[in-house]
């Protein structure tokens, strides 16, 4: 603990950056938590996404009593349109890098830190950068469901050679190519060097294009004693058997950020056999007919669809 404490002494500034949208009793609990941190953030930047159920109201109510007032500062930046989790997190560290800090620590509306999880995550960074690279350009979190079970859609994808630091006794760190926007770490160089993420993306995909675009160089890494909560519906992952009326347009989302990112970043080759998983896995899973043929839409926008790479200004 005493490691961890002194590297925690030797961080510099961070921001944490929440994005929201119409999950106001959700929102109360991410607040509560970041307030009971063992370690605080110097920033709390609230990024609103034009909610529409009195989440306006109530950051206002909270800005006035802000029970940190005097140790974090808080910035509530309120966009007019909802420009989805993708649009919310680009704006949110944006803000940050623009405030000057010199993290970023990113996480959804409903994933409650446990009260050392910042403190043990810039420890476990300061840890595996020392160890192993300067040029790590993160660190998450390990995600619990509410139960105390892993959070199955937020399994962090681990490198060939993911037991290298615990091979060198920090056996609290796993190496990692890519992870979820539910409790990230980045550095103010990373969104220098590499960007910020597509905001076009709006929902799905945003985060696991982002963390494997930031590991090209150098992996990223997993801090397994810093707990998060995620207080999603169902804990199952996702795959495109489950497509239904309910959640197509996430779906739809998913497929057409999915198919641009392997044929423009990866190859045609990657992008077909993206196409056919997506066609045999919905014909398996005996998604509806009129849904899949929504989803073929989505294949073919993929196309066209090419985001440009958005840096911070100052």
């Amino acid at each position: 603990m005493g490691a961890v404490m002194n590297a925690v002494d030797n961080r510099r500034n961070v921001a944490a950056v929440v994005v929201t949208f119409n999950r106001l009793e959700k929102l109360k609990k991410v607040l509560a938590s970041l307030e009971s941190q063992t370690f605080l953030p110097k920033a709390l930047i609230i990024v609103d996404n034009a909610s529409t159920d009195g989440t306006a109201d109530y950051l206002h109510e909270y800005q006035d009593a802000f029970p940190l007032e005097g140790k974090v500062e808080l910035r509530i930046v309120t966009l007019p349109e909802n420009v989805g989790g993708a649009g919310g997190f680009s704006a949110g560290m944006r803000e940050g890098y623009r405030m000057g800090f010199d993290y970023v620590w990113i996480f959804d509306d409903d994933g409650y830190p446990e009260p050392d999880a910042l403190e043990k995550l810039l420890g476990g960074y300061e840890q595996a950068t020392q160890a192993l690279s300067p040029d790590i350009p993160f660190a998450c979190s390990l995600i619990k469901y509410i139960d105390g079970t892993i959070s199955e859609m937020n399994n962090p994808v681990p490198t060939w050679d993911w037991g290298r630091l615990r091979a060198m006794g920090l056996r609290d760190l796993v190496l990692i190519n890519q992870a979820s926007f539910v409790s990230v770490l980045i550095p103010r160089w990373v969104m220098e060097a590499y960007g910020l993420p597509y905001k076009e993306y709006f929902i799905w995909f945003d985060d696991a294009e982002y963390t494997l675009r930031i590991t090209r160089d150098c992996p990223g890494v997993q801090v397994l004693d810093s707990v998060v909560v995620h207080d999603m519906g169902e804990n199952k992952g996702v795959n495109f058997s489950m497509i239904n009326e309910k959640n197509a347009w996430k779906f739809a989302y998913g497929i057409r950020n999915q198919g641009s990112y392997r044929l423009h970043h990866k190859s045609l080759v990657h992008y077909l056999l993206f196409c056919a998983q997506v066609w045999y896995a919905m014909r398996s899973g005996g998604v509806d007919k009129k849904l899949r043929r929504q989803m073929y839409g989505k294949m073919i926008e993929a196309i066209r669809f090419n985001p440009s790479i958005d840096y911070p200004q100052l």
